[in-house]
């Protein structure tokens, strides 16, 4: 089957040595389920773009109706007004909570890219599937270059037919997870990932509050950083949003959130939120999975 696959990867998977990403009670689990683990399969991609440079089309001091950058049809944008009028060249009389779909489409882009290269060695081998996967984005160095690296273990379905379309299916899932799962009737699809970010420029009440001001009225009074509130709700919001236009009518399950928060200066802030989770199908009403034969007796 020609691919093309890393030269490293090939020799890899060419190897008569078996090797797996299972723990002894998953791959036991598996076996009980029918699945036979093959080898363990990797994807990687390292992307670089500018976080908040070129494309935002922002300037500090100009006015948010003037500019045309950044934000698509229907994104999130919110306009925050100095309600104190003019204080000096130096008071931030407006702030803006915006969607930056750039970055989004970065993420998507490597991840999806890192996620397809491990499929693909998965199916060179033949594999209807692939579970317990793991998925590690983090940044490489301070110049907005981050590596996705996928890893997991592909297995085969005994007496299965070919995965539809000749792609393998994924999940996070693995031993007693994955046998509850499709105990239940559902059985996975993919597993689906999203990342919403949104960028907070600071009007000059968020500043004041962020940077330690007293709230207005005396030091015993609180007071909420609204502009702050909103864009973490928006960002949750829109990683919701995001997450539901993958799943086409499936299930998401074991649905995990994450939220990276970057201080950059004057209470101007990023907001990243992830979601992971499996895209499973009902295929079938519940149904008892028969209990694991005992590996060794006590009698």
């Amino acid at each position: 089957m020609a691919t093309d696959l890393p030269e490293a990867a090939v020799r890899r998977l060419e190897s008569s040595t078996f090797s797996s990403g299972l723990s002894v009670p998953d791959f036991a689990a598996c076996l009980e389920l029918g699945l036979q683990p093959m080898a363990l399969v990797q994807g990687f991609c390292v992307m670089q773009w500018g976080w908040y440079g070129a494309g935002s089309g922002y300037m500090r001091g100009a006015s948010p109706y003037a500019w045309g950058g950044g934000a698509s049809a229907g994104g999130y944008s919110e306009v925050y007004q100095c309600p104190h009028g003019f204080v000096s060249a130096e008071h931030r009389t407006w702030g803006q909570n915006l969607e930056q779909p750039w970055v989004e489409q970065a993420w998507a882009s490597g991840y999806g890219t890192a996620y397809g290269r491990m499929l693909e060695e998965a199916e060179s081998m033949g594999a209807h599937g692939v579970i317990n996967v793991i998925d590690r984005v983090g940044s490489l160095a301070d110049t907005g270059t981050t590596e996705f690296h996928f890893l997991g273990t592909a297995v085969r379905v005994e007496g299965g037919p070919p995965p539809a379309g000749g792609v393998p299916w994924s999940t996070y899932l693995a031993g007693q997870r994955l046998t509850k799962s499709i105990e239940a009737g559902y059985m996975p699809v993919s597993v689906v990932a999203t990342m919403a970010s949104v960028r907070i420029w600071a009007y000059c009440m968020t500043e004041y509050l962020m940077e330690g001001a007293r709230a207005w009225g005396g030091p015993t009074n609180s007071q909420e950083v609204t502009q702050v509130s909103n864009a973490h709700m928006a960002s949750r919001q829109l990683a919701r949003k995001h997450i539901r236009s993958q799943l086409g009518g499936d299930a998401l399950h074991g649905a995990r959130i994450h939220v990276d928060k970057r201080n950059l200066a004057q209470g101007d802030e990023v907001i990243d939120t992830t979601i992971r989770g499996n895209r499973v199908r009902r295929f079938k009403d519940f149904d008892p999975v028969p209990l694991p034969r005992p590996t060794v007796r006590l009698t």
